[in-house]
This record gives structure tokens, sequence and C-alpha cells, in this order.
């Protein structure tokens, strides 16, 4: 297993979702997990240290470990089968043992996030999957870098200056931003 990093959150035109870029930490591949808006938001929350004013649902996940006297040891994402990543969140805890849990990659990485627990990726993944730096320019240009966490009017202030720039494509991007936070 591979030890790795959050190392940026970038949009991602393609699937109008989001990457998560992950970083070996003794290395300089890096594996982009695409995740849903939400879960994106969630991760760079956990990544700024901002607090909300009432749990959100990875806030709840770690609550529940934390509330069993469990211990997050780590999350790994294990395989990537057709294109989805697999991953699994390991549980320690003195009434419950030791647990293995199935998990979505996006969620698992907004627990270890908050939990500030060690994420590793199989060397499996990692060798199928990693970009490195040099090889990989071709493909992180379509990944554009998101202002994290965005808030509304930072994204309206975006908006405006892309419209005022005549940059439509991106304004209408933006507007996508902006109506998948107000829903």
């Amino acid at each position: 297993m591979i030890a790795v990093k959050v190392h940026k959150i970038s949009f991602h035109p393609p699937s109008r979702s989001y990457a998560v870029i992950l970083k070996e930490i003794d290395g300089e591949r890096r594996l982009p997990v695409i995740v849903g808006a939400f879960e994106a938001q969630s991760i760079a929350l956990a990544l700024e240290y901002m607090e909300t004013p009432r749990p959100l649902t990875h806030d709840l996940i770690g609550n529940i470990i934390k509330g069993v006297d469990g211990n997050l040891k780590t999350v790994k994402i294990t395989s990537l089968k057709e294109g989805v990543f697999y991953a699994r969140l390991e549980i320690k805890g003195e009434g419950i043992g030791n647990r293995s849990i199935d998990a979505r990659p996006s969620d698992a990485l907004a627990v270890a996030l908050r939990l500030q627990s060690p994420i590793l990726v199989s060397d499996n993944v990692m060798a199928e999957a990693a970009m490195m730096p040099d090889i990989g320019k071709e493909e992180e240009e379509g990944l554009e870098s998101a202002d994290w966490a965005p808030s509304l009017n930072s994204l309206e202030k975006k908006l405006q200056e892309a419209i005022d720039g005549e940059q439509y494509e991106r304004a209408a991007e933006i507007r996508d931003q902006i109506n998948d936070i107000k829903a």
C-alpha cells in the first residue's frame, strides 16, 4: 500500500464533476479520483478545517466511530474495476474489534480527513491509474483548479468576471456550480 495525501481538488469539465488528486507522500505520482459536487465540497471543508453549525454526513460518520470508542486506523483505496474505485474504512475499537467497511472513495476520503487518518492506495491501483507530473500534464489540463471551499459570493463574482471577459463556456460552468450548491 502507498501512502497518499489529498493534493488538490479540481473541476473536471468532461464529467461535470470534480477530481480529487491524491499525491504519493514519498513520490511524485498523482491519482485522480472523480467525485460528485457534494463530496468534493465536503472534502474541501475538511481540508480547510471549516466547521458547520450542524454535523454533515461525513461528520456524523466520524462522530459514530468516535461514539463507539472506535478509531479509524486507515482508509484504503483497494481496487479499480471497470473505471470504479473501491475503498475500505479500517476501524478498530475495544468493543467492536477490527472492522473493514466497504465505502465509496469520496466518502472514505472525507471521513479520513475529518479524523486525520492515513490514506493508502494499493500498489495495483496506483500502477494502473496514476499519472506522473510530466506525463500527466495533458490529462491535468482538462482539470481546472477549483477555489475551495467556494462560497456563493465568490462563485457569483467569478461568474461576472467570466461574462465580462466574454468567456461564456467558463461562465456556464460556474453557473452550473452555483446551481449545484443551491440545489
